[in-house]
């Protein structure tokens, strides 16, 4: 792998690739990101393995589903604990994470304007306080720096990409009652490569 060529190929924007280069940049493994337009999908989209996007080449093997991808580089960077037990809190945080998601999509996917206020007031109020509260607690468990072990790994970037990434917008104000999760939010967001990332691609 340290040799391998990577390229990771998804829109521009944040969303479901945005893990998988999170997990490439911390793991300091170099990788082509490419990033096309919706203009360019149409012609892209029947050379992919299901028709959707991510996907990624390693040394010209192409695979798809973005967290499948994400976990692979995740454990193969040492970003998945030491032990299979660490490996089930992982699972355990992401998936949580992506019960979540379904929950915030639902915003994201209302076309009626008026229910999409609604739905939006209504994940907000009841559906955020309550996952943000299971992050809260699932740190203070593991002493409060991070989700799993005494480092980082890849439920500390999935939550991270949850508060920053492409669903930020319909958090509201969810790490006011979260100071756990916000400094872990924080502390990721600065180290160099991290910041350097984002700051590349506002």
């Amino acid at each position: 792998m340290a040799n391998s060529k990577i390229k990771l190929t998804y829109f521009d924007l944040d969303g479901r690739a945005e893990l998988t280069r999170l997990v490439l940049t911390l793991a300091g493994k170099a990788f082509e990101d490419i990033r096309i337009s919706r203009e360019e999908w149409p012609k892209l989209m029947p050379t992919t393995p299901f028709g959707q996007i991510p996907v990624v080449d390693i040394d010209g093997e192409v695979f798809t589903q973005s967290f499948a991808i994400a976990q692979y580089f995740a454990r193969e960077f040492n970003l998945y604990g030491k032990t299979n037990l660490d490996g089930l809190e992982i699972d355990q945080i992401s998936q949580l994470t992506m019960d979540f998601y379904k929950e915030l999509a639902k915003v994201f996917l209302e076309q009626d304007p008026v229910k999409k206020v609604e739905v939006a007031a209504k994940v907000e109020a009841e559906e955020t306080p309550k996952y943000i509260d299971h992050f809260e607690k699932l740190l203070q468990k593991n002493g409060g720096k991070h989700f799993v072990g005494d480092n980082y790994t890849l439920a500390d970037l999935v939550a991270y990409d949850l508060v920053t990434g492409f669903f930020s917008p319909f958090l509201g104000d969810c790490l006011g009652k979260a100071p756990l999760l916000k400094a872990l939010v924080e502390k990721i967001g600065s180290i160099d490569v991290i910041r350097a990332f984002k700051e590349k691609h506002k």
